[in-house]
């Protein structure tokens, strides 16, 4: 706790004004983050991230982690999730289930896009996709767009599986979906599977993976580009309580640019929704996953 009264007074003392928003009428906004990291790191992150936007919203925030994908469609749907930092596939379920709509997008480096990756132990006969034929692999989760969807339409376009059914390349048994990156990870490590489906940040930065953990990896082939994540708002907001709340998420890079970088590993900008979500529908289209 020591360490967060500085970081408070920080943010009393620097606060920008926010853009022109009426105050919230929730009594308290839930905000809900993917599973994704190690959970002790989450636990710091989330307290975090309450803090800092709950002093911008002007009312408490409960940041919490859901187990699935599934069960942030049903609260966002039944107004006990108000946000969620989803990727861009599980958007696109939200939006046709009239769950909730794109509040801001992530963009990195400028690019509202970033880049997917195959990733193996260092040692490993692997130089590319194709190399992977029969062998076990982990999937960060359905519901990931660099984790599974672009993956698999890379697979697709080259022509090494049968439909959508990656078991037609990887053999049957031989694929298994996690709950976030870390997860497909740990299985690589512990030689569980020969290769993992990542966003470019699991290896490249050093937010999800020990040094350790990653000195003992390598990209072995990349896929993209890749949709970035988005702020879903519950399509049970009010527009001036959407409002209000894309003003404080906009001004949290201002205040706690670190606090954001680490939970949404990217900058939140506005974007048009339908243009930020069109590859991702083109590709769930493609494997034929869109159910509306």
């Amino acid at each position: 706790m020591r360490r967060l009264f500085p970081f408070l007074a920080a943010l009393l003392f620097t606060a920008p004004a926010l853009p022109a928003a009426g105050p919230l009428s929730l009594d308290k906004v839930i905000l809900a983050l993917k599973p994704d990291k190690d959970p002790d790191r989450m636990l710091a992150e989330r307290r975090k991230l309450g803090e800092a936007l709950g002093k911008l919203a002007g009312k408490p925030v409960e940041v919490i982690v859901p187990t699935s994908a599934a069960v942030i469609l049903e609260g966002l749907k039944n107004g006990t999730i108000d946000l969620a930092y989803v990727s861009a596939t599980e958007m696109v379920t939200i939006r046709d289930a009239g769950a909730g709509s794109v509040l801001l997008a992530g963009e990195i480096s400028g690019q509202p896009h970033y880049r997917s990756y195959w990733v193996a132990l260092k040692g490993k006969p692997y130089a590319k996709v194709e190399d992977l034929r029969g062998k076990p692999i982990a999937f960060s989760s359905l519901t990931s767009t660099s984790g599974f969807l672009i993956p698999m339409v890379d697979l697709k376009e080259k022509g090494l599986i049968e439909g959508a059914d990656p078991e037609s390349f990887f053999g049957k048994g031989n694929v298994w979906y996690g709950i976030g990156y870390v997860s497909a990870i740990e299985r690589v490590l512990r030689g569980e599977a020969e290769a993992a489906a990542v966003s470019y940040y699991v290896l490249d930065e050093d937010k999800y993976l020990t040094a350790e953990q990653k000195a003992k990896l390598v990209k072995i082939a990349e896929q993209g580009p890749v949709p970035t994540h988005v702020v879903a708002a519950s399509s049970r907001l009010s527009t001036g309580d959407r409002d209000a709340l894309k003003a404080a998420l906009l001004a949290l890079r201002e205040v706690a640019g670190a606090v954001s970088a680490e939970i949404f590993s990217a900058d939140l900008v506005e974007v048009d929704g339908d243009a930020h979500l069109a590859p991702v529908e083109k590709a769930l289209e493609l494997l034929g996953r869109r159910k509306r």
